[in-house]
């Protein structure tokens, strides 16, 4: 599965994410992209996932006609991220093509 984490996503994630091709939308010159813009970029890439913290984006695009898997996460805060980095594996394991899911990271 390859994965593009958008731009307000910490790249330390990447880390934990074992067995997957994972790309930051920095790293690919997309940082400065609009929503749309990106989900038809790496759309287009062959990218498998986009994982972004950008709540807004499900309200700012349709989604219905994307094969692009979108996975937001509630917060950017890496420590909370790398507590509970479980569930966003978990999430990876059983995201189909084209699902949009919202994955609620903890506060301890």
């Amino acid at each position: 599965m390859r994965i593009l984490l958008d731009h307000n996503t910490p790249a330390p994630l990447r880390y934990a994410l074992w067995g997957y091709q994972v790309e930051t939308a920095y790293e690919r010159g997309w940082a400065e992209l609009t929503n749309g813009e990106l989900l038809s970029s790496a759309g287009e890439a062959g990218f498998d996932l986009l994982i972004t913290t950008d709540k807004g984006i499900r309200y700012q695009q349709n989604l219905t006609a994307r094969r692009l898997s979108l996975l937001v996460l509630n917060t950017n805060d890496w420590i909370r991220i790398r507590q509970f980095k479980g569930l966003v594996l978990a999430a990876l394991t059983s995201i189909q093509i084209g699902e949009y899911i919202e994955l609620e990271i903890p506060v301890r």
